[in-house]
């Protein structure tokens, strides 16, 4: 069953998160693929996160087809224009690529490529309002397309600080979903508590919440997620936990396990995200039980 089908069937559907390579050997993310096909829903392809030049996700997306996984694309607009981002879609669509994820455009301060100029020519909100155009069969010109693709429409939910950014992020969402978004990806879980709070207040934006799961890979990075973002719910005990364990690399995977075992309960759906640890993935799921 694909995707669209089990999110709309109400069914938990599985997300992995993969990067294209910086370059062209794809190998690596062919293999990675091969690993969870059948485990997962679909593979989510993120197009150059953090400013990283990388082959494009739609290049990724359609090596995830030709290998029998189901894809989500990233599109944002931070590289590319209103006409760019409307002919990038329908290239998808012709190519089989029916699930795209518009999400935040991270700034150009850590990229790779300092020197590169961000377009931000729309906005997330136009971008979800673009494709649902797009679905409807016009562009953003106004002019009739000739013939009309079906995409499945995600966004984001940012991370946020306090309760009065999650507010104001709940009132991005609510428009988003208004404009036609059919699902949402929210940040990374550590506290299944502080998440079944976090569920109860998107319940009103009436569309599938898939959180995600991030892998922890080493004692430093948790410290570094607990002190420079204090609100991501990491607690002091989950970093004893991880310090005390003789396989620290295990601990981080029994953590990401138990957690989507966790999320399972409250949620429709879950986003593993390792970071180029995409060789986990499958010890993740079996630490889980799925």
């Amino acid at each position: 069953m694909s995707f669209q089908k089990r999110l709309f069937a109400q069914e938990f559907v599985v997300l992995a998160e993969m990067h294209t390579p910086k370059g062209v050997n794809i190998t690596r993310l062919v293999n990675d693929a091969r690993r969870i096909k059948g485990r997962v829903d679909a593979v989510v392809i993120p197009d150059m996160d953090n400013g990283i030049m990388r082959m494009s996700a739609l290049a990724g997306g359609a090596l995830m087809l030709q290998h029998g996984v189901e894809p989500i694309i990233h599109l944002y607009a931070r590289d590319r224009n209103r006409m760019a981002l409307q002919g990038d879609a329908l290239a998808a669509h012709v190519m089989g690529i029916s699930n795209l994820l518009v999400t935040h455009s991270e700034g150009m301060d850590q990229s790779d490529h300092r020197e590169a100029k961000e377009v931000f020519d729309i906005d997330e909100l136009e971008l979800v309002q673009a494709l649902n155009g797009l679905n409807q069969g016009k562009d953003m010109g106004g002019f009739e397309l000739d013939g009309t693709p079906d995409f499945t429409v995600g966004c984001t939910i940012g991370s946020f600080g306090d309760e009065a950014a999650l507010d104001q992020e709940l009132i991005a969402a609510q428009a988003k979903v208004e404009a036609g978004a059919r699902f949402i990806i929210s940040p990374p879980v550590f506290d299944l508590e502080k998440f079944q709070s976090f569920m109860a207040k998107v319940k009103p934006l009436s569309v599938p919440v898939i959180p995600t799961v991030f892998l922890i890979k080493s004692l430093a990075i948790a410290q570094y997620i607990a002190a420079s973002e204090p609100e991501a719910g990491i607690s002091n005990e989950l970093i004893r936990r991880i310090r005390k364990s003789s396989d620290r690399e295990l601990e981080g995977i029994k953590i990401a396990g138990e957690t989507l075992a966790g999320v399972r309960e409250m949620a429709q759906g879950v986003m593993l995200q390792t970071l180029g640890w995409e060789h986990k993935l499958v010890d993740i799921l079996d630490a889980a039980g799925m």
